[in-house]
């Protein structure tokens, strides 16, 4: 099977400028597109900025708000899918805000949704109400991608929880912070390792209001090594997810095979 090209923005927008931060998204599906990738994937809350404060009742949108039309239309224009992280208004419940993703394909459909399950300290617990679906999917090509946010993927029952639902790229929109650049370093890479899949991890990058953002963006595949890695600053990043090396990998690697889910039930 063909490789997918991944790209990976890495950057942090126009603080507040939802507008400004749909033509970065475009300008970037250009490049990626003329670089032969088939998937483009933003950080989180890329369409608004991450340290907006009490500006994201302001900005938030419902799930097919007028931006999520912009951001289809991006992905047709350019032919490739496109990932994003952003603030969804729920319409249905007054007042509640998520920490939300949005997946189109190559001709615009939606994908995927997926709402932040596990909100990372005081800033996310005031604004935003924790999503409660863990596993969100969607087909890409022949391939199952699956959708989370940034502190969830720090999380080892989310991702396995993926690995066994079939996934085989885990895109992770993601706004990590100074001093935590671990995460990138070793637990997305071992992440991949130890499930047995692709993670496509796209961070933001520089200081933002309180925040210091790290980079350091990667797709990390199932052999525990970064297939493509970012700086500090602002860029875009391409890898290969390729199914061949997914499919020689997960047959040598027993991690899965070799589970005794039996002797588990104390983690719940």
């Amino acid at each position: 099977m063909p490789a997918l090209r991944t790209a990976l923005l890495q950057s942090s927008g126009r603080l507040g400028d939802v507008s400004a931060n749909l033509r970065i998204l475009d300008e970037a599906a250009g490049r990626a597109a003329a670089a032969g990738a088939g998937l483009l994937l933003a950080p989180e809350l890329f369409l608004t900025g991450y340290a907006i404060g009490a500006d994201i009742a302001r900005l938030a949108e419902p799930a097919d708000g007028p931006s999520a039309r912009a951001a289809a239309g991006i992905a047709a224009r350019h032919g490739l899918a496109v990932g994003y992280g952003y603030p969804e208004r729920d319409t249905e419940r007054h007042g509640v805000i998520y920490n939300a993703a949005r997946l189109f394909g190559a001709d615009g459909a939606p994908l995927a949704h997926y709402r932040k399950t596990h909100l990372f300290g005081d800033f996310e617990l005031k604004w935003f109400t924790p999503g409660d679906e863990p596993l969100v999917q969607a087909r890409l090509g022949d391939l199952t991608v699956g959708l989370m946010i940034c502190y969830d993927v720090e999380f080892p029952e989310n991702v396995r929880a993926q690995a066994l639902a079939g996934t085989d790229l885990l895109l992770v929109p993601t706004a990590l912070m100074h001093p935590a650049e671990i995460v990138p370093e070793s637990v997305v890479p071992v992440r991949a390792f130890e499930n047995q899949l692709y993670i496509a991890y796209a961070n933001r990058a520089g200081a933002e209001g309180d925040f210091e953002f790290v980079g350091l963006s990667a797709l990390a595949g199932p052999d525990g090594t970064a297939r493509a890695r970012a700086g500090r600053g602002e860029e875009l990043v391409l890898g290969d997810v390729d199914p061949d090396l997914l499919a020689a990998s997960r047959a040598e690697n027993p991690y899965l095979r070799d589970r005794r889910p039996g002797l588990y039930g104390s983690l719940v």
